[in-house]
């Protein structure tokens, strides 16, 4: 009982001091994160940093954690229920050539009310094509104008388990995001999917 009440303490004074919520970790509930995250006692003292008996005595109450040991393995166990890029993006995404012409493209992002699309070289995207873009380069023959021509930069590009988190900073800056499965693209995250993710 002793144990979870320094526990305590020190998950309420951590909070007053950042402001921020904090979860009551006992024993028992580091136990239960532990078991829904489908981790061994060993796998956890592993990705936390220390030994498996010490995972099991603070499990069993044996033992009173300092808050940095608990911050980490609440930081394990949690980074799992965290979203990712693979359940946020939009799948299926639809690529120019560099030598398609700007009616074409247009054409397509119109009909799949988007404002931009990843350029692609073979395998390798070269660039983006954007409605800015386009709006930029307007004149009087813009419709037959090659794609290469006047994109911009390529987006950038994650990994399906990149979390959400770790993709803000970038849509501060890009448009967009192109998410990968090994060497395969498999979704865009745009604004956009950002701002659904809100609530």
């Amino acid at each position: 009982m002793h144990n979870n009440k320094y526990i305590f303490y020190c998950m309420n004074l951590y909070r007053k001091i950042t402001g921020g919520y904090i979860l009551l970790a006992t024993g028992t509930s580091l136990k239960k994160l532990r078991t829904e995250a489908g981790l061994t006692q060993k796998r956890l003292a592993e990705l936390v940093g220390i030994s498996q008996a010490h995972i099991a005595k603070i499990e069993q109450g044996k033992v009173d954690p300092r808050l940095s040991t608990i911050n980490k393995i609440l930081a394990v166990l949690t980074e799992g229920k965290k979203m990712k890029c693979k359940d946020m993006m939009t799948k299926g995404v639809l690529f120019a050539k560099p030598s398609n012409t700007v009616l074409k493209v247009s054409e397509v992002m119109v009909r799949h009310a988007i404002s931009q699309m990843p350029v692609l070289n073979g395998s390798r995207v070269v660039g983006t094509i954007t409605e800015e873009g386009i709006i930029r380069n307007l004149s009087a023959n813009i419709a037959e104008e090659k794609v290469q021509n006047i994109m911009d930069p390529p987006l950038p590009t994650v990994s399906e388990e990149t979390s959400a988190d770790a993709i803000r900073p970038l849509l501060e800056r890009h448009q967009g995001v192109l998410v990968t499965r090994g060497k395969e693209f498999v979704g865009i995250i745009t604004r956009s999917d950002l701002l659904k993710t809100i609530g």
